[in-house]
């Protein structure tokens, strides 16, 4: 799939009502879809250029589910940029920019187009590949993990305010110089959710039990994983786009990283936040501490940045 296919640009051709877009690019991509850009790439079967792809969803005329992949990236970001602010565009990519049209759509869309039938996978007759799914977020695992930290990215400021700093402890271990964490008065659900509630549900929604903080004296064993296994990063790069920056107010930057079973989630000047796949529906804060500020400032260099 990491060209132009005629057979699998056919349904291009038609017209295709479009519902969505999203961009697949090492610095912004569906993360639901993986922990890195080329993860995110295998789950569409789409080989990973360095300059991204972006991904058109919507319905033709029988209602059937496409996803068009474009390689006209800035399309795809101005319509986004528009929509988010509340503007009318019409996202008309040109068939000359078709890199494939995928049966099915690889995430959740709650709108459907109006005046055709319901959306549907096209069936066998049309498409007899498998079409495209949603990564279950029903019950907690990677994708509900990842989903999790998105929320929580962009909801920095109401996850955080539910944090007191005078709930870290000191550093306990000399493995994991610079951990603390809360527990107890620093859980950073947000007034009003449920505990039972994960982060990440696919509704929007971020709650969970978060802030358990350490069991025993030794500090919380996940979190001592995530940290070194993030600081292993600096010297032995990941794939591409599994540790990303972004804006943040005043001179921060907004960190995302990610490794297999974990994502944290972090201000460059602040705390951090950790998710495991193993914790299920737990959102653990990590204190500054003398180690912390350093790790973040090394993994922000490194980080891809959205153009």
């Amino acid at each position: 799939m990491a060209g132009r296919d005629e057979d699998t640009v056919a349904a291009a051709d038609d017209a295709l009502y479009v519902l969505t877009a999203a961009l697949l690019t090492p610095a912004k991509f569906p993360s639901v879809l993986g922990d890195d850009y080329p993860q995110a790439c295998a789950a569409l079967g789409l080989a990973p250029l360095a300059d991204g792809y972006g991904l058109v969803l919507g319905q033709d005329g029988d209602g059937a589910r496409w996803t068009v992949v474009i390689d006209d990236v800035s399309l795809v970001a101005v319509a986004i940029a528009s929509w988010d602010c509340g503007m009318e565009y019409e996202l008309s990519p040109d068939e000359r920019t078709v890199v494939a049209a995928l049966p099915g759509w690889p995430l959740a869309v709650a709108v459907a187009a109006p005046g055709v039938p319901a959306p549907h996978d096209p069936g066998p007759d049309v498409d007899d590949r498998p079409p495209l799914s949603p990564p279950d977020t029903s019950v907690w695992g990677p994708a509900q993990r990842r989903l999790g930290a998105d929320e929580i990215a962009l909801q920095w400021a109401m996850w955080r305010e539910q944090v007191d700093d005078s709930a870290f402890r000191a550093p306990v271990s000399p493995e994991a110089p610079g951990v603390s964490e809360s527990r107890g008065d620093g859980s950073p659900a947000p007034s009003g959710e449920g505990a039972s509630q994960t982060p990440g549900d696919g509704s929007g929604a971020a709650g969970g039990q978060g802030g358990r903080g350490a069991e025993g004296q030794l500090g919380h064993s996940g979190i001592r994983r995530v940290l070194a296994e993030a600081r292993t990063y600096i010297d032995s790069p990941p794939p591409l786009g599994r540790v990303r920056s972004s804006f943040a107010p005043g001179d921060a930057r907004t960190l995302r990283a990610d490794g297999p079973g974990w994502s944290l989630v972090a201000r460059t000047d602040d705390i951090a936040f950790v998710l495991l796949d193993d914790e299920p529906g737990e959102v653990l804060p990590v204190g500054r501490g003398p180690e912390l500020p350093g790790l973040l400032a090394a993994l922000d260099r490194m980080a891809v940045r959205p153009n």
